[in-house]
């Protein structure tokens, strides 16, 4: 009983983070308080997994891993690129 109470707290809490952090970004803000808010909701959520950062791109295989990298870099740059436009 106190692995189904842990899960559900678990649960509980990361996904309220992740829809409190979503919510926020849909009032309105700019790109670059976007990415922002994504890398703070990103490291929110591994830390309540308890993960560090190495840990979590070293459970990533080798080719969905570079793909992940990649579209991660794309994601960053993606706001500058716009601006320039």
């Amino acid at each position: 009983m106190h692995v189904l109470k842990a899960g559900m707290l678990y649960f509980t809490l990361v996904f309220a983070a992740g829809f409190v952090l979503g919510l926020s970004v849909r009032l309105g803000m700019g790109c670059i308080a976007f990415v922002l808010l994504l890398v703070v909701e990103f490291t929110l959520v591994l830390w309540l997994r308890g993960l560090s950062i190495s840990e979590y791109f070293s459970t990533l295989d080798p080719v969905s891993g570079t793909v992940y990298y990649m579209s991660l870099v794309i994601f960053a740059v993606m706001p500058l690129l716009v601006a320039r436009r």
